[in-house]
């Protein structure tokens, strides 16, 4: 039950910032690590892409995004070289969005250093309480806890 000293709304606000604290340390090692120009949309982005690629409208959809907005955020993943257009070989009429190895250099850095903050929670809290913490999440939140729609949802 809620009490005076642990309203309700601290709750998700914790857990935000959690979550937020998490994702700008990310962010800083992987720009010390030679991309900058990744941000945290990005990660949700290059995940829904995948290593098949995808077409712009089914990551929109994967995204909760319009495919306008997905487009949008491919040409900048595109410009600044994350991402590549390229022909379907399935279907001449359409254009698959793929990672390029700067692409996947980032996923693969941004997991690394997931590992490397767990480490740092862990050292700080006890190994026994980050993994307590990672239990109790997974009882209250659904099975499908990652979720690529967040940028849609959040956004809109």
């Amino acid at each position: 039950m809620a009490t005076p000293d642990r309203p309700g709304f601290v709750l998700p606000l914790l857990l935000l910032a959690g979550f937020r604290t998490l994702i700008d340390d990310l962010h800083a090692e992987l720009a010390r690590q030679g991309h900058p120009e990744l941000r945290p949309a990005h990660g949700f982005v290059l995940q829904a892409v995948g290593a098949a690629g995808t077409t712009a409208s089914d990551l929109g959809q994967r995204l909760g995004v319009s495919k306008q907005a997905a487009g949008k955020t491919v040409d900048r993943l595109v410009a600044l070289g994350y991402l590549e257009r390229a022909d379907d070989p399935a279907d001449a009429r359409r254009k698959l969005v793929r990672m390029t190895a700067k692409g996947h250099d980032g996923l693969r850095r941004s997991a690394v250093v997931f590992d490397e903050l767990r480490d740092r929670w862990a050292a700080t809290l006890g190994p026994e309480r980050v993994a307590a913490i990672e239990d109790d999440l997974r009882r209250m939140v659904p099975s499908d806890v990652f979720r690529l729609d967040v940028p849609g949802w959040f956004g809109g």
